[in-house]
């Protein structure tokens, strides 16, 4: 039984009551009995006007509901003149208004959301509760139409939040990445799919570009002096047959250097590429840098250039590739060098709290936009360099996990920063 039926059921019941008990009263009194019925049938009436107040507002209330169950937000009442039931009608009303604007919000937003997915040119892939592909865009659909099971198995075996290349048995590339948001409460999944290939063939592309360029550079740099200077002594066997061969001699040891320094040239650039693993032992930084300032030391003295050390008393043990930090530190020390036109000073700090070596130089110092390419393979700063030794520094040091900064803070200084952590 609703409250509707117990109100109407306990108004008729006690008007009932009403009647029986004045006619037991006043059945003697026809006046009084008379009076006491219109009381009655007056208190029926106010009791039906009060009862139609009371339950418009449910009427409204049903409406309302229903309206939001349909989710016809267009559904509004008038005011009726009662403070009270007005009071609800604008509360209702001004709720109306928020939905209804921020369903227009959501379908704004959901419509561009479609929009930016369809012609998104990143594949996206939209997984449901279930793990299975619930929408694709085109772009997905045409990069997974080729191999669909090779893809599939990607997406099941990768993590949210993390990312993979892809390389399909055909030259095609991909990057495939997955994460998650978050629908009525519950996690989805979704998949971008970024094809690499025509980027990684143009980087490729440069990269032998490069390479070519730098190696027929150097091999006609060699070939034709040599060249030159074999024809000339082939043009000039009678000198042999002389006494004076200082001029041969000297024209043989310049071939002869060009072809060393060709050597040495192809032997760096065959270390770089073909870099050890890391073969870690523990040995103490310090007796590591003394020995490579000692080698180092003759072509400082010709060139004028002092060493200066910062050590702490207790040795300064790491655990790393002990031939390839020697070359990492000999290469940095040559660079230190070059970078000075004159006399200058090379300085030592091994900070052991902080774990860092710090190598600093006076010389010319670092440009920002030359320090933003000086560990790009190749690039170089010096007439006849290589761009090969900053190259190993670095490819040393990301191997061995350390963190390293070149740069000059201060105008007439340079540092070399290598974190040991």
């Amino acid at each position: 039984m609703n409250l509707k039926t117990k109100y109407i059921l306990f108004l008729v019941l006690i008007h009932l009551l009403c009647l029986v008990l004045s006619y037991v009263v006043f059945r003697d009194n026809k006046l009084l009995f008379i009076l006491s019925e219109l009381l009655v049938l007056i208190s029926v009436l106010l009791s039906m006007s009060i009862y139609r107040q009371l339950i418009r507002p449910f009427v409204y209330l049903k409406e309302g509901v229903n309206a939001i169950k349909d989710r016809d937000f267009n559904v509004k009442f008038r005011p009726t003149g009662k403070p009270e039931m007005d009071e609800l009608i604008g509360v209702y009303n001004q709720m109306m208004d928020e939905l209804r604007i921020e369903r227009t919000k959501q379908e704004e937003q959901h419509f561009f959301l479609e929009k930016l997915i369809h012609t998104s040119p990143t594949g996206i892939v939209i997984l449901d509760y279930d793990h299975q592909i619930k929408q694709i865009n085109p772009k997905a659909a045409s990069l997974i139409g080729a191999e669909p099971d090779l893809f599939i198995r990607q997406f099941n075996d990768l993590k949210p939040g993390h990312s993979r290349v892809l390389k399909t048995p055909g030259l095609a590339t991909y990057k495939i990445q997955k994460s998650h948001f978050i629908d009525r409460g519950f996690s989805r999944v979704f998949i971008l799919i970024e094809e690499l290939t025509a980027e990684i063939f143009e980087a490729e592309k440069k990269v032998y570009d490069k390479v070519i360029r730098m190696m027929a550079h150097e091999v006609n740099n060699t070939i034709g002096p040599v060249n030159s200077i074999l024809s000339l002594t082939l043009d000039h066997r009678d000198l042999w047959k002389t006494g004076d061969k200082s001029a041969l001699k000297n024209a043989l040891q310049v071939a002869l250097e060009r072809n060393q320094n060709l050597n040495l040239f192809v032997r760096n650039f065959a270390d770089l590429v073909k870099l050890s693993p890391v073969n870690k032992q523990q040995f103490d930084v310090l007796v590591l840098l003394r020995s490579v300032a000692d080698f180092m030391q003759i072509p400082a003295e010709k060139k004028g250039v002092v060493f200066e050390f910062d050590f702490p008393a207790a040795p300064f043990y790491l655990s790393a590739d002990l031939q390839q930090m020697e070359q990492v530190l000999i290469n940095i020390l040559k660079n230190s060098m070059e970078a000075m036109d004159g006399a200058g000073v090379i300085s030592f700090l091994a900070d052991q709290k902080e774990r860092k070596l710090v190598i600093s130089d006076n010389g010319r110092g670092i440009s920002t936009q030359t320090g933003e390419q000086l560990f790009v393979p190749f690039f170089t700063t010096k007439k006849d360099g290589q761009g090969i030794g900053l190259t190993l520094v670095r490819e040393v040091l990301l191997n061995h996990g350390f963190e390293f900064s070149l740069s000059s803070p201060v105008p007439g200084r340079t540092d070399f920063v290598i974190f040991l952590h």
